[in-house]
């Protein structure tokens, strides 16, 4: 069984409830019909019912109502939100009546119920920006205990594999201490999905055959990786090629247990 195969049937076995803010979003509902179908998890939506309902009926969408719709607008649920929002946030000069306002925010609502347990994740960005996505996060819920930065992935998904890349998204010129963190946050993030990990520090040199500021950079990272977490399997810096190709990285990287 393909390794996204065994990502979906855990899924099914395990259906976890998914929020979505983007809800009149092609893309994003033509993925929630899916979902539904395939029983892959619970999904709910924020916004206007008649309205999400008119936009699934244009895409020939045929499963939109086995979903959960919220309407910030009518649902009672809102005010609690807003008075959580409020407590969470005050000593930032958050108001009640500021509060009701950030909530019309579907991504911000769809935080405040993330918060409180109600949702087991949310998906966000395809229309949001990733500041947009990730603020509501970042004030709302906080970092894990130990985490001093939040970072990125991208699952890349071929035929034969799932690459995990980080960070493509957030963290602009990290230092090797954040870098690090990346490193570590994506080995974990792997692992949470069940996938067999090692992870590659790629630079533009292997080994010793490149030199400069950002060689170094990768190097003091790989190394701190290995004091703070010697369980994970780590190797760096490696060319893209010499990670990924074994051809390449028994020329480049013979030695390497990574590459």
């Amino acid at each position: 069984m393909k390794l996204i195969d065994k990502i979906i049937a855990r899924a099914k076995a395990n259906r976890q409830r998914i929020v979505l803010p983007e809800s009149l979003e092609e893309r994003t509902l033509t993925a929630a019909d899916r979902a539904v179908a395939d029983g892959l998890a619970d999904i709910i939506l924020i916004g206007n019912r008649e309205e999400i309902l008119a936009k699934a009926k244009e895409l020939g969408l045929q499963h939109i109502e086995g979903t959960t719709i919220i309407d910030p607008e009518t649902s009672p649920k809102t005010n609690d939100y807003a008075s959580l929002l409020y407590d969470l946030r005050k000593a930032k000069g958050m108001t009640e009546e500021k509060a009701r306002e950030v909530l019309k925010d579907p991504v911000f609502l769809g935080t405040m119920m993330l918060k409180k347990d109600e949702v087991d994740g949310l998906v966000s960005g395809a229309v949001h920006s990733t500041a947009d996505t990730v603020r509501p996060a970042l004030q709302v819920i906080k970092c894990a205990p130990g985490v001093k930065s939040i970072s990125s992935v991208f699952f890349v998904c071929l035929p034969s594999q799932i690459y995990v890349f980080g960070d493509c998204a957030i963290n602009l010129n990290p230092t090797a201490e954040e870098l690090a963190g990346i490193a570590i946050q994506s080995h974990d993030t792997a692992k949470a999905f069940n996938l067999p990990t090692r992870v590659a520090m790629l630079s533009y040199g292997t080994g010793k055959s490149g030199k400069g500021d950002d060689v170094e950079l990768c190097v003091n990272a790989t190394q701190a990786v290995r004091a703070a977490r010697p369980d994970i399997a780590i190797d760096g810096p490696l060319q893209y090629d010499a990670a990924t190709t074994e051809s390449v990285a028994k020329l480049k990287a013979p030695e390497s247990a990574i590459a």
